[in-house]
Order: C-alpha cells, then structure tokens, then sequence
C-alpha cells in the first residue's frame, strides 16, 4: 500500500507581550529613531508583534505549540517519533532546538534536528517530514516553526526593526494511505546570501561580524515576488492541479504587500488569502503555520480543503508545499 501524510493537528504560540505599533513609535522615539503607525502599516500591513521577555527562547515556544498541535491531533508527545525545528534563531550553537524542545516536551527518542533555511524553513521542514514518513522512517511528527527574532535586531534601523516579531507554530504530520501532502518544490540561491542576512559568528568566546539583522528591502521585495509565483505553479503542475483548485493560500507572513503581489500573479482572490501579518508581524519560520493554526480555529480553513503554503527567507531560499488538509 502506498504511504502518504497528511496533517492531523496545528497549534501555535505567540509570546504574551504584545507590542502595538504606537509602542514601538514610543520605544524608539526614545531611542531617536523617527518612524510612525502610518509609515509601519502603509509599507508592511503590520500593526502589532510580540517579543518574548528575558530567560525565554525558541524552544519554549515551540514546546507551547507542539503542545496545542498534539491536542488538536488527540495524540501525546510520547508517540511522536520525529521532530524538525526550522529556526533561525536557536536557543543554543549545539545541540539543536529540536533535541532541547524534545525533552521538555516528554517526547525523548526518536529523531529530533533543526533546519536552517530562515522564512522558508517551515516549508523546508514539512518536505522532509513527508519524504521521510514516505518512506517509512518516521510515523508520526512535529513540524515546528519557532523564532525569537526580537533579539537580532537593529532597534536602530526603522526599516527592519518593525517588520519582525516571535513566535511558534507546528503541525502533527501522519502517516496515511490517503493523500495529504500532494507536491512541493524547494529552492535557493546563494548568490543573494547579502540581501538578508545576520553577518556574524561566534569565536574564542566573542562575536565576530555583526550579529543583527540586515536587509535590503527592495531587492528582497523584487526577488521574492517573482520565486514565490514560480514555486506555486510548479506545486500545482507536480499535482496536475490549476490555481482554481486552491481554496486557501497561506503565505509566509512577511509583509502585505508581498502577499498582495503574488495573489495578483496567480489570479488567487485576496478572500481566500490567509492574512495574519498585522497581528504578529514576520515570525520568521514560524510564519506559516502561525497563520495557518489561526485559519483552521477560526474555522475558516476546514478539513478536505486544498491549501498552498508558500515561503522565501534569506540564503535566498524559498518553495511552497500543496496539501489536503
């Protein structure tokens, strides 16, 4: 019998301290850095975001989202198998997010790793849970996005500063003899490693470089818009469906204007349109199931509807999963 996986469970997590954009035009005003709620929501769509407090990091998190996915799917940690944190920012060098996350979740000895792929991550982590319960590997999974991107940042810079926020979303993925996941297609392009990027390391217990965030804005503007198209038509022709089919697409939550643009490219109605950016800013990896846990208990994203999950981060990566919920 043929093997597929489907999604049986979403959860997500959003740190308690809500910052609204006229707290951040506070916050850096006495910094005297001069943006505006206006400036903030006319460029990005976002009017709030959430950053965790001190001695909280992506695992802690994540553990809150798994948590809320293995009750929605009626299973319990101890009969996942398989963990996979797309993160950018992990709690530690080594081991990875997934092994802490793992732990203090109860859920020890089956595999746990990180994926590094930055906005994409999610979808990175999806596709390989799927080939790898596909193939037999694995059974049952946690696919986690989780980011506290607060701490990476320039709250000197205005033009990065507000776009970002933390968070976590995950998914219980399944082993099924029924289609869940149909198609997905993965990319990057390493020529484009400056356009975003956090240039630093750390070495002989310093940091070397420069450990915040940078972005050129227009450029990733320009490129993401044009990959995300071509990624979502290349996951309906691999399952020989038409933009038609889609009844929700659910973009990585970057900016409104991204998501505008590329609904426009492929004819998709901004009404079937999952939009979650103004409340919680760019999560990062988290961005995608953070929007999609949010659609599927407001009861908009229902079961047996066909869902296009798209994503582009810094590397340049990007690539888009099409699924049956």
């Amino acid at each position: 019998m043929k093997k597929y996986s489907r999604i049986t469970g979403t959860g997500s997590f959003l740190p308690p301290r809500r910052m609204s954009n006229s707290d951040m035009v506070d916050a850096l005003q006495a910094r005297g850095v001069e943006t505006s709620d206006e400036w903030i929501v006319d460029r990005t769509g976002i009017r709030a975001r959430h950053f965790v407090d001190d001695g909280v990091f992506s695992s802690d998190l994540g553990v809150e989202a798994c948590k809320r996915a293995l009750e929605s799917a009626g299973r319990t940690a101890k009969e996942i198998d398989l963990i996979i944190v797309a993160t950018s920012t992990p709690d530690m060098v080594f081991p990875s997010t997934a092994c802490i996350l793992q732990n203090k979740l109860g859920a020890n000895g089956g595999a746990a790793f990180d994926v590094q792929a930055v906005c994409s991550g999610f979808i990175y982590a999806l596709t390989i849970a799927d080939a790898m319960i596909r193939t037999g590997a694995a059974q049952r999974a946690l696919v986690v996005g989780a980011e506290v991107f607060s701490r990476i940042l320039d709250f000197d810079d205005r033009t990065t500063c507000v776009l970002f926020g933390d968070g976590a979303g995950a998914v219980v993925l399944e082993a099924s003899s029924t289609p869940g996941i149909l198609s997905s297609d993965l990319h990057a392009d390493g020529k484009h490693v400056d356009i975003l990027c956090v240039p630093g390391h750390v070495a002989g217990g310093a940091i070397l470089g420069d450990p915040l965030l940078k972005m050129d804005g227009q450029a990733v503007f320009k490129l993401a818009v044009g990959v995300l198209e071509e990624a979502a038509l290349a996951v309906l022709d691999k399952a020989h469906r038409t933009a038609a089919d889609i009844d929700w697409m659910i973009p990585h939550q970057a900016n409104i204007r991204i998501i505008q643009s590329t609904a426009r490219k492929l004819k998709v109605p901004m009404a079937k349109v999952v939009v979650t950016v103004d409340q919680h800013g760019n999560t990062s990896a988290a961005s995608i199931p953070l929007a999609l846990d949010t659609a599927v208990r407001s009861g908009k994203v229902k079961l047996g509807q066909t869902l296009l999950l798209e994503g582009v981060g810094g590397g340049f990566t990007w690539g888009a999963v099409l699924l049956n919920l």
